[in-house]
């Protein structure tokens, strides 16, 4: 199967946010090479929020081109068998964290965010990834900082977009 094929079965499967996930499956649909960062009307991603609940705390990145507090996450590549893989390698490049494992269920949330040119649009397929009880991060070349921050300290450094992935992600664990 497809890396393609996988992104569709997986937004299928995934029950909120229903216009935004239409948006994703119709972009698929138009383009067959909407998982790369080449196309140029926009491509999917894969992000997971790095989470330790047992000290109710989530694990973000300055972003070194951004200059902002985001979850890890980024492009798909020709290597990754599934989104969530996608998702998985990501988190675990840029937090150096080992031993990291996705939250059960599949993605917690969908983020379209445009992006500049010659790219317009990131649709972000968003995990949640678990942290081993002794997680022990590393800045990345993609990182200016990582930081854990209680769930409720995220809305003072992060945009809306966090803060409603940290709420998903917590709403996930609750389940």
């Amino acid at each position: 199967m497809s890396l393609h094929d996988d992104a569709v079965l997986v937004l299928k499967a995934y029950e909120d946010q229903p216009e935004l996930r239409r948006t994703y499956l119709d972009h698929l649909a138009d383009h067959p090479d909407g998982m790369w960062k080449a196309c140029g009307a926009g491509h999917l991603t894969a992000s997971a929020l790095v989470v330790d609940p047992e000290r109710g705390r989530v694990l973000l990145t300055l972003h070194r081109k951004l200059g902002m507090w985001l979850q890890m996450g980024g492009h798909c590549e020709p290597g990754d068998a599934t989104v969530a893989a996608a998702a998985l390698r990501e988190a675990t490049e840029e937090s150096g964290v080992p031993g990291l494992t996705l939250l059960p269920g599949g993605p917690v949330r969908l983020d379209r965010h445009a992006i500049p040119a010659p790219c317009h649009w990131h649709l972000d397929v968003q995990y949640v990834a678990l942290a081993p009880p002794d997680a022990v991060e590393a800045i990345s070349d993609e990182s200016l900082d990582l930081r854990w921050f209680g769930y409720d300290e995220v809305a003072t450094v992060a945009d809306e977009s966090v803060v409603r992935l940290v709420e998903a992600a917590r709403a996930a664990l609750e389940r």
